[in-house]
């Protein structure tokens, strides 16, 4: 009886237990246990760059202290394997000399003369007496109007003049008559009076007539028209066989002086006291003109005079300088650079531009010690060329400084100090050679320091080392002997 129940328990349980429906599925569960992998991951990743830059700082602290403590480890025995290399520099002396005070300013050529030469009479032009370009000189003859009618005219005037001579002449002759007969009492005093009269009018029409004589011999002088000054003649301006008049625009010919010539300069207003003093004292300052590029040195003049006022636009004031131009080297508005020299200062300590440096607490160098080792020197300085530069204050002459090698040296840094190569230029005693001698990366290396120290401090606040961590290499032995 049981098996035959089964059936219908089976029947009866099915409708009583129906399948879970699928919404109730959501959210699925294993969905929450895939986090705590990518966290984890994050977390790895956080620990792996805190450990990088620890080592970073750690093997930054370790140069530093190298750096720092290697003038005293290479007093030990064993200072070539456990400190930095001593740095090779180059060093130059510092000595008495000249330094010449020069400003330089931008100028061009100015003639002192320039004419251009037009008709003071209306005619045609007849013929040129002149080649372009050609030098003349004061009076030759540069062109002709044609004089025709200005000699006919001049003839006209010539002969009204000798017509009012001659009733001059009667006129005088009848007053002269007539005086005597009045003096018999023969004629009348108003014929006298009139007679008088009539002598007078006769001079004024000859005071006219030369008047007009004078200013149609002028009229015929003006149709031959020679040079005002002495000086180049440039293109023609009009050729022959044009009718000219004093009202036309252009001109025939412009004549420019170039012998000597003027170069007009403005440098600043703050410059005036000096060189006005200078000027006052009876000096004569060398004034030197260089090319666009200013590099070919032109011609060298004197300092003539400065303007009476000052540009208040541009801060400056225009100076003219005269020079002797026999060959015409200074052309007309050309432009060029100028270079007046001031005053010379004489005795004075003179230390190469490559060994000072710039730091925040002003001008320094490096100066080599007795011991192979270096010391900052604050100084103080003055004016400067290209090539040196005067020291006013902390140093003296036969002082040692550093000019080549200058990137990685501290306060008591041990160096090997490397003489010119040979052939170079030899240590002078104003240390321009020793500033040519600098090979062009340690020239670009030195100036990089003067940049670098002047932007952020100096004895180590400044330099940056290099990409990796490490500190530049310093030369071997064996390079500085083969230097």
């Amino acid at each position: 009886m049981n098996e035959a129940f089964k059936p219908d328990t089976t029947e009866r349980k099915a409708p009583a237990s129906p399948a879970p429906p699928e919404p109730q599925l959501e959210p699925e569960a294993p969905a929450p246990l895939r986090q705590p992998p990518r966290r984890r991951s994050l977390l790895l990743r956080i620990a792996l760059v805190v450990v990088l830059a620890a080592a970073a700082v750690f093997a930054w602290q370790k140069i530093e202290k190298v750096e720092t403590g290697a003038p005293s480890t290479a007093e030990g025995p064993n200072a070539g394997r456990s400190g930095t290399p001593p740095q090779t520099v180059r060093v130059a002396a510092v000595a008495l000399g000249d330094m010449p005070i020069t400003i330089d300013a931008l100028g061009t050529v100015t003639p002192f003369e320039t004419v251009t030469i037009r008709t003071q009479i209306a005619g045609k032009l007849q013929e040129l007496g002149f080649d372009e370009g050609q030098i003349v000189k004061k009076g030759d003859f540069l062109a002709q109007i044609d004089p025709r009618p200005y000699q006919a005219a001049l003839a006209q005037s010539q002969g009204q003049l000798a017509k009012d001579q001659a009733l001059l002449a009667q006129a005088q002759s009848d007053l002269d008559r007539y005086l005597t007969l009045s003096k018999q009492d023969s004629i009348s005093k108003q014929q006298v009076a009139d007679q008088e009269a009539l002598v007078a009018q006769d001079k004024a029409a000859i005071i006219t007539d030369q008047a007009q004589v004078q200013t149609a011999q002028l009229n015929l002088d003006y149709t031959h028209i020679v040079s005002p000054i002495t000086g180049r003649a440039g293109l023609r301006l009009v050729d022959p066989g044009n009718y000219l008049q004093p009202s036309d625009a252009t001109g025939i010919v412009v004549i420019t002086q170039i012998d000597p010539i003027s170069v007009v300069f403005a440098p600043p207003e703050d410059d005036l006291p000096r060189i006005a003093a200078r000027l006052n004292s009876g000096a004569k300052l060398k004034v030197t003109v260089f090319d666009r590029a200013n590099v070919n040195e032109l011609a060298i003049g004197t300092l003539t005079t400065y303007d009476s006022q000052v540009d208040p636009t541009t801060g400056t004031i225009k100076m003219r300088a005269t020079f002797d131009n026999p060959k015409g080297v200074l052309f007309p508005q050309q432009f060029v650079n100028v270079r007046l020299l001031v005053d010379t200062l004489t005795g004075v300590a003179l230390a190469p531009n490559a060994a000072i440096q710039v730091g925040p607490s002003g001008n320094f160098v490096y100066a080599l010690n007795p011991d192979s080792t270096v010391s900052k020197r604050d100084v103080v300085t003055g004016a400067a060329d290209g090539k040196r530069t005067t020291i006013t204050s902390g140093l003296a002459a036969g002082d040692k400084v550093v000019i080549d090698g200058v990137d990685r040296l501290r306060e008591g840094a041990k160096v090997t100090v490397v003489e010119n190569p040979p052939g170079g230029p030899a240590q002078g005693a104003d240390g321009q050679g020793a500033r040519h001698s600098a090979s062009g990366a340690d020239g670009a290396d030195a100036q990089g320091h003067r940049h670098r120290r002047g932007q952020n401090g100096q004895n180590g606040g400044g330099d940056s080392p290099p990409a990796g961590g490490a500190p530049a290499p310093a030369p071997t032995p064996a390079q500085g002997a083969a230097q």
